[in-house]
């Protein structure tokens, strides 16, 4: 009975999210620009057809004056960071903020770097908010959001604090979102009901995979891999398994990489 009454209040909120989202009015970021082409080149690898269709699709989707809501789905080194991070530059170059939630600090941190390192030289303004973030620092970050001055923030769950605010928030990524329960990601949604907001995953649950379906999510697909990326294969080990698995990780140590067992 509790669960029953619990999943008909969790549907009718859900309901009244969608419902004020299809009615807000969104931001229509502007065309690329010469800045946008740059960044874009600077890109040291070669995209493959799918990142040039998902780049494509979302940039279309971010310039509608609706807010978009947007699933990038892909295996991974299949390259949805990149895609993600040209997003956030075309936010950033028609003049708002963004906005990168990550499960964990590790990713957090990752992103933080791989971010400053191609964005740095166009004077993008970027933070990040996770647990290593001294109390000082915190402020600071807080501070530069809700007067402007910082572009764009990446963190966990530090981010979903009601304290941040930002003063003109128009792109909110969210990175493995498998990781988010439901109600964290609707809670966002329903705190940035015009915001468009952009999904990043390799293995949809089954709730975002349904609102696909019923078309109350957009969909692209990263389903080629870069050249020069192998293909990840997974199977089952057992006992049989043991010697053959030892047998492959001294040949990558021996061949000078490395291997990582959980």
């Amino acid at each position: 009975s509790k669960a029953k009454k619990s999943i008909q209040e969790l549907a009718e909120k859900l309901l009244d999210v969608y419902a004020k989202r299809e009615l807000a009015k969104g931001i229509a970021f502007a065309p690329d620009t010469a800045e946008q082409v740059e960044f874009e080149d600077s890109f040291p690898y070669v995209e493959t057809e799918d990142q040039e269709n998902a780049i494509s699709v979302i940039k279309k989707a971010m310039e509608k004056p609706t807010p978009m809501d947007m699933l990038l789905c892909g295996d991974v080194g299949f390259g949805k960071t990149e895609v993600a991070m040209r997003a956030v530059f075309k936010c950033v170059m028609s003049g708002y903020q963004a906005m990168v939630l990550c499960p964990t600090t590790v990713l957090s941190e990752q992103h933080y770097k791989n971010f400053k390192f191609r964005m740095d030289s166009f004077g993008v303004n970027i933070a990040v908010l996770n647990r290593f973030t001294k109390a000082s620092e915190r402020t600071k970050i807080l501070h530069q959001l809700e007067s402007g001055e910082l572009d764009v923030v990446i963190g966990t769950h530090s981010v979903l604090n009601k304290k941040i605010k930002c003063r003109r928030l128009g792109l909110l990524v969210v990175d493995e979102e498998q990781r988010f329960g439901v109600k964290h990601k609707e809670k966002l949604k329903e705190n940035f009901i015009g915001v468009d907001m952009l999904t990043l995953s390799a293995t949809p649950i089954p709730r975002t995979l349904a609102l696909m379906v019923y078309g109350d999510l957009d969909i692209s697909v990263l389903d080629e891999l870069p050249p020069g990326r192998q293909k990840i294969d997974t199977f089952a080990v057992t006992s049989a398994y043991h010697q053959r698995v030892w047998e492959f990780i001294r040949r990558q140590v021996a061949e000078g990489r490395q291997a990582y067992m959980i």
